[in-house]
């Protein structure tokens, strides 16, 4: 099987709503593991989160899985994942799944994770499948074993929900080529394309280009996707951006799956209206303030090793911190909103929206 046809994309597209929503995990979980092992996962929190973005106008979510957790638990973790998807539905949310991810901490360890260390932006987030393995890949050193359990966790979980109208699009890999991989990661990257190939699910494939690192899996993922994504924080490149990727990509469907750095001045104020009159949609990143911290800064993670090394953590009960200006999120976990007159302004504006888009 291959790649969707441009007719075929834009067929399927202009079935959709116009998706706007976000990068989404509960306050309570510090990263992907907590948030889909089994004992930390959270409905309650989910629920009364999700409740908060449905209340936006929100109807989408974007969710980072890990290769770990259907390793060690892999009918839990399928059976998490379909709790997590009637839930989003409940709220009107379609769901785009991420697979693999390049960012932050290099090697992920199943089991009880680490507290927040205080004030870091994503001081808990981690790699999947890890940068040992993607390494392995590149050199072909990775050991049969690994290699099959790989290729397995991608074909078992598109086949489990394949044709699930509760998915939206596949997101096969984030931001590949992060934390120094470059063109390191195209050997596992070209696998998984060949992966999601062979099952070739109902919904749409989608791997990013901004965010990617690295020419050639920048190019690889734009040859393979069936709708194109891509990631912008930074204003001053903002509307060039969105204006260009749609003639670069013949006229795919196009999503940014992150944007909203307030500091860099991709505000919802100044992003959604320009998304909306390219009908791009579009995730932001974050919705609560919790154990990511990705209301701080990346500015902060160069502190990480000092202040983890310091033993400065979060323990339990403590307050989540606030620096003087957010950069991503949009709630504090008790609901109430960093910013009244933002929230006021996404509500007005896509309840304005959802008659012209």
């Amino acid at each position: 099987m291959s790649r969707w046809t441009i007719e075929k994309a834009r067929q399927w597209r202009q079935g959709q709503p116009w998706r706007v929503g976000c990068n989404f995990i509960p306050s309570t979980a510090v990263n992907q593991l907590e948030m889909w092992q089994a004992d930390s996962y959270d409905p309650s929190t989910i629920d009364r989160e999700l409740d908060w973005a449905e209340s936006l106008g929100f109807n989408a979510l974007r969710v980072f899985l890990h290769d770990l957790v259907w390793r060690d638990d892999r009918d839990g973790f399928l059976g998490r994942m379909d709790d997590f998807l009637s839930r989003a539905h409940r709220h009107g949310m379609a769901v785009m799944p991420v697979f693999f991810d390049d960012c932050h901490r290099p090697e992920p360890v199943a089991g009880p994770q680490p507290p927040p260390v205080r004030g870091v932006h994503n001081s808990g987030w981690v790699h999947s499948p890890g940068q040992r393995l993607v390494r392995q890949v590149y050199d072909d050193s990775i050991s049969p074993e690994d290699r099959a359990r790989l290729k397995r966790y991608i074909q078992d979980v598109l086949r489990h929900f394949d044709r699930d109208e509760r998915i939206w699009v596949w997101d096969l890999y984030n931001e590949p080529g992060q934390s120094g991989n470059g063109d390191r990661t195209l050997p596992l990257l070209r696998l998984v394309w060949e992966w999601a190939l062979e099952i070739r699910p109902a919904q749409p494939l989608t791997a990013c280009l901004d965010g990617a690192v690295g020419e050639k899996n920048i190019a690889l993922n734009r040859d393979y996707s069936d709708m194109v994504t891509f990631h912008s924080y930074d204003k001053k490149h903002f509307d060039e951006r969105v204006n260009s990727i749609e003639a670069e990509v013949g006229g795919r469907p196009v999503a940014c799956t992150e944007y909203m750095a307030r500091e860099h001045g991709t505000t919802f104020e100044y992003c959604l209206p320009v998304f909306l009159q390219h009908r791009t949609d579009a995730f932001n990143w974050g919705l609560v303030a919790g154990k990511t911290q990705t209301h701080f800064n990346w500015k902060t993670v160069a502190d990480l090793e000092r202040r983890r090394a310091e033993g400065d953590f979060l323990r339990p009960g403590d307050p989540i911190p606030e620096p003087p200006i957010w950069h991503h999120d949009i709630f504090r976990p008790d609901g109430t909103p960093y910013d009244p007159n933002e929230v006021d302004f996404i509500r007005r504006f896509l309840r304005a929206a959802r008659g012209t888009a």
